[in-house]
């Protein structure tokens, strides 16, 4: 998945609020050309471990190169996140978080992936996802998860309500927004 509308900083200044400071294993799924990857390394910092997955082996491939040359820790997963894929070396209990940065809107069955993610996650483990608010379907943004629709969506594959974090202004119409949210059945989820 591609992220060419958004600018580098313009990543990090979403996500800032959502995602907290310190050193952690991430997963970004659709990651493509690692727009958010690096926004997200940039936001945890150094001894941070991210696992970027996409379907696109060239754009995975460019990320690679950048994470080599700057000496950051991300591993290239060339895989479709909608389907049952695995993390190398992914440590027990599981991701610290996971980022579905303007990747969510391509899965027909939303749900179903978010159920997923939800057992890779650590005991309160945290969900951000970055959407388009208020844009009806078409071919860039098939499966629109309008804001009003995704606490409904989120609650029920396990995560505690989300909280809107941050919104920009689109330039394809509507909004992008930022929505946190942590993995239910812990005493840190559910405080």
């Amino acid at each position: 998945m591609y992220h060419r509308a958004v600018k580098p900083s313009e990543a990090l200044e979403l996500i800032a609020s959502a995602v907290p400071r310190g050193p952690g294993t991430w997963a970004d799924l659709g990651a493509g050309d690692g727009t958010f990857t690096r926004a997200l390394i940039e936001q945890l910092g150094p001894g941070s471990r991210i696992f970027a997955v996409d379907r696109d082996h060239r754009a995975l491939a460019a990320l690679e190169r950048w994470a080599a040359a700057s000496r950051e820790s991300v591993v290239p997963v060339v895989a479709d996140f909608t389907g049952a894929f695995e993390l190398p070396g992914l440590p027990e209990p599981g991701l610290d978080g996971v980022l579905l940065a303007n990747a969510l809107h391509f899965v027909e069955d939303a749900a179903r992936v978010l159920e997923r993610i939800a057992t890779g996650l650590r005991p309160g483990g945290r969900l951000v996802i970055v959407e388009y608010d208020r844009r009806g379907p078409n071919r860039w943004v098939p499966y629109p998860i309008d804001a009003t629709r995704l606490p409904e969506l989120v609650l029920s594959a396990g995560f505690t309500t989300p909280t809107i974090t941050a919104r920009k202004p689109s330039a394809f119409g509507g909004d992008l927004y930022v929505a946190a949210a942590r993995v239910r059945g812990s005493a840190e989820a559910d405080s």
